[in-house]
């Protein structure tokens, strides 16, 4: 039966947890034992997957200064765990295992407080030390401590050290005979991070979806669940999952109330704990909660507005008119639509938009935001001028708009036949011309700090005071 049980938690993935081996290194290990609890303890671990959410494994080696090998969140693969585990290195030294310990307790302590943590120390038992205060301070931290002594070991210290029951949780075994002792403690260790709970991952206002780790293979016995409300609004909910269930959704529950859940695993070889899970479903939504306009310009803005519910809501109708007495327009659109573009609206003016949702149950829900459009852009240049001031003399005039003007540049073409330009100022509205050619084209462009601008340009006509 518990290799049967082993195999399937193998197979299922059904612990999770951290486990921070503390591994004497000191001098007093000979390299030989080094070498077998190394092997040992990566042979242990075996079976488990790694990673958040499964097992976390750690190494902390004892010496004369303590060495953390590699922290819980390194490994998350049993090939990059059995590589390190048999590849490390024995410090030697004393074997100080107080200034380990310290070193656990910031390890097993600063990390998620909501799954269970483990110590397993693996030494000689020469010398351990002062460890009673460091040991209890760890045990009354919620840290389950299991010791394997290779027989000459302190059996009174390693006694007080580990965590009730000792049949279990303390081994004395000779470093040849290791191996005999790996199943037992690898039980014993499921029996501390078998993750025997279940989760609410995912909750609305009318479901909750419940997740727990699988301790039944497909097809091979199944899963009773009830749940009920604890105000008693409703009957009590059954249902029989199938053995390789791992979540389920329930539905149709009323928002903003408590509810009690519970999950029996059936199998007729094995007795499994009952898991239980209370939960408060969340208060009544109905869309639109929010509306938000973006991409404004002159003549048009869009509407958006949330939480999406198409399978609540029959249609959303979006109103909108210019304030405070403008006409109102209003179209209906699809549930699954969840923002629209307003065109045709006026520049630089205020509107209210309104987004109302028709709901299947008859209820209706409305939310209104004011929008205002962009001022229409003025142009940069208009009515350019050319004005004949004397022989071969224009006088350029033009209206401009400043705003976001570097300034202007002006091409002319001069009595040579060469075309010229000048840059001007941004204040600069006008320019006199030299040497002009009678029926030449003048142009201005406004420049910005991007470049030069779209221009205009005009044509001087030819007056007979102007031939030569």
């Amino acid at each position: 039966m518990t290799l049967f049980f082993l195999l399937l938690c193998t197979v299922l993935n059904c612990c999770e947890g951290d486990i921070l081996i503390l591994l004497d290194s000191s001098g007093s290990v000979s390299n030989y034992e080094f070498s077998r609890m190394l092997f040992f303890t990566a042979d242990l671990l075996r079976p488990f997957s790694l990673g958040r959410g499964h097992v976390r494994v750690g190494l902390l080696q004892v010496g004369t200064k303590p060495k953390l090998e590699f922290g819980l969140d390194v490994h998350s693969n049993q090939q990059s765990l059995q590589k390190s585990m048999r590849s490390a290195s024995q410090l030697k030294g004393d074997t100080n295992t107080e200034a380990a310990l310290s070193v656990a307790r910031r390890v097993l302590t600063e990390t998620e407080a909501n799954v269970p943590k483990i110590l397993l120390w693996l030494t000689d038992g020469v010398q351990p030390g002062d460890v009673d205060q460091p040991m209890s301070e760890l045990k009354r931290q919620g840290v389950s401590v299991l010791a394997v002594s290779t027989v000459h070991g302190n059996y009174q210290v390693l006694k007080r050290a580990v965590t009730p029951p000792l049949e279990s949780h303390l081994y004395n075994v000779d470093i040849d005979n290791i191996d005999i002792i790996t199943e037992e403690l690898r039980e014993a260790i499921i029996k501390i991070i078998g993750a025997e709970r279940l989760h609410v991952v995912q909750l609305t206002s009318h479901s909750a979806v419940l997740q727990w780790r699988p301790v039944l293979k497909p097809g091979s016995g199944y899963y009773e669940l009830t749940y009920k409300s604890v105000r008693n609004m409703d009957p009590q909910t059954k249902d029989n999952l199938p053995g390789g269930s791992s979540r389920t959704e329930l539905t149709n529950l009323h928002p903003d109330t408590t509810y009690a859940a519970s999950l029996r695993p059936e199998f007729n070889q094995r007795l499994f704990k009952t898991l239980s899970v209370n939960f408060t479903t969340l208060p009544d939504v109905l869309s639109p909660t929010v509306v938000s306009v973006s991409d404004s310009s002159p003549h048009q803005i869009r509407v958006s507005w949330g939480p999406l519910q198409p399978n609540r809501v029959q249609r959303y109708i979006v109103e909108y008119g210019a304030i405070p007495s403008g006409r109102v327009q209003s179209m209906t659109l699809q549930r699954q639509q969840n923002s629209t573009l307003l065109t045709g609206l006026e520049a630089g003016t205020q509107y209210l938009v309104t987004v109302s949702a028709v709901h299947v149950d008859g209820k209706e829900r409305a939310m209104s935001v004011r929008a205002c459009t962009q001022e229409a852009a003025l142009p940069a240049l208009a009515d350019l001028q050319l004005t004949q001031v004397q022989h071969q003399e224009v006088q350029v005039a033009w209206h401009g708009h400043q705003e976001g003007l570097m300034g202007y540049w002006l091409s002319w073409e001069r009595q040579n036949s060469y075309t010229s330009s000048v840059y001007l100022h941004p204040s600069s509205h006008s320019t006199r011309l030299t040497h002009f050619t009678p029926g030449s084209r003048v142009c201005v462009s406004p420049v910005y700090s991007s470049g030069r601008g779209d221009g205009i340009c005009c044509t001087a006509e030819r007056h007979t005071g102007w031939l030569n």
